[in-house]
Protein backbone atom coordinates (compact mmCIF):
# COMPACT_ATOMS: atom_id res chain seq x y z
CA UNK A 1 0.00 0.00 0.00
CA UNK A 2 1.58 3.26 -1.16
CA UNK A 3 0.66 6.43 1.40
CA UNK A 4 0.90 10.01 0.24
CA UNK A 5 2.03 13.56 1.99
CA UNK A 6 0.22 16.29 -0.34
CA UNK A 7 -0.43 20.06 0.31
CA UNK A 8 -3.92 21.00 -0.96
CA UNK A 9 -4.65 25.03 -1.93
CA UNK A 10 -7.90 26.92 -0.82
CA UNK A 11 -8.96 28.11 -4.09
CA UNK A 12 -11.19 30.64 -2.23
CA UNK A 13 -8.52 31.94 0.29
CA UNK A 14 -4.84 30.90 -1.60
CA UNK A 15 -4.24 28.79 2.02
CA UNK A 16 -2.83 26.10 2.29
CA UNK A 17 -3.34 22.54 3.81
CA UNK A 18 -0.78 19.60 4.64
CA UNK A 19 -1.45 16.24 5.25
CA UNK A 20 -0.77 12.49 4.58
CA UNK A 21 -3.33 9.65 3.90
CA UNK A 22 -3.39 5.77 2.39
CA UNK A 23 -6.24 6.88 -0.26
CA UNK A 24 -5.50 10.50 -1.90
CA UNK A 25 -8.75 10.63 -3.99
CA UNK A 26 -10.91 10.30 -1.44
CA UNK A 27 -8.97 12.53 1.88
CA UNK A 28 -9.71 15.68 -1.03
CA UNK A 29 -13.09 14.34 -1.36
CA UNK A 30 -13.44 14.71 2.58
CA UNK A 31 -11.83 17.82 2.32
CA UNK A 32 -14.02 19.09 -0.52
CA UNK A 33 -17.36 18.07 1.24
CA UNK A 34 -16.47 19.55 5.03
CA UNK A 35 -15.48 16.31 6.11
CA UNK A 36 -12.47 17.41 7.80
CA UNK A 37 -13.11 19.93 10.93
CA UNK A 38 -10.05 21.65 11.33
CA UNK A 39 -10.28 23.49 7.50
CA UNK A 40 -14.00 22.71 7.46
CA UNK A 41 -16.13 25.81 5.03
CA UNK A 42 -12.66 27.17 3.77
CA UNK A 43 -12.37 25.25 0.37
CA UNK A 44 -12.91 24.53 -2.38
CA UNK A 45 -9.17 22.52 -2.11
CA UNK A 46 -7.44 21.57 -5.37
CA UNK A 47 -4.50 19.29 -4.87
CA UNK A 48 -1.17 21.69 -5.35
CA UNK A 49 1.10 18.68 -4.78
CA UNK A 50 2.07 15.16 -3.54
CA UNK A 51 4.72 12.71 -3.10
CA UNK A 52 4.32 8.72 -2.43
CA UNK A 53 6.23 7.10 -0.42
CA UNK A 54 6.14 3.50 0.62
CA UNK A 55 5.20 3.30 4.72
CA UNK A 56 2.93 5.86 6.63
CA UNK A 57 6.33 6.91 9.00
CA UNK A 58 8.05 7.90 5.66
CA UNK A 59 4.96 10.20 4.61
CA UNK A 60 4.27 11.17 8.13
CA UNK A 61 7.92 12.48 8.17
CA UNK A 62 7.85 14.09 5.05
CA UNK A 63 4.83 16.17 5.93
CA UNK A 64 6.41 17.10 9.42
CA UNK A 65 9.49 18.63 7.12
CA UNK A 66 7.22 20.65 5.61
CA UNK A 67 4.98 22.17 7.64
CA UNK A 68 7.93 22.71 9.86
CA UNK A 69 9.21 24.86 6.72
CA UNK A 70 5.72 26.49 6.35
CA UNK A 71 5.97 27.58 10.18
CA UNK A 72 9.27 28.92 9.59
CA UNK A 73 8.45 31.24 6.34
CA UNK A 74 5.77 32.74 8.96
CA UNK A 75 7.81 33.74 11.92
CA UNK A 76 9.82 36.81 11.06
CA UNK A 77 14.23 36.14 10.97
CA UNK A 78 14.61 38.16 14.51
CA UNK A 79 12.27 36.44 16.06
CA UNK A 80 13.23 32.95 15.70
CA UNK A 81 15.23 30.77 18.94
CA UNK A 82 18.37 30.47 18.00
Amino acid sequence: MAFHTYVLKSQSSGRFYIGHTANLTKRIFEHNNNRTVSIRNRGPWELFYSEEFATRSEAMQRERQLKKRKIRRRVPRASRAR
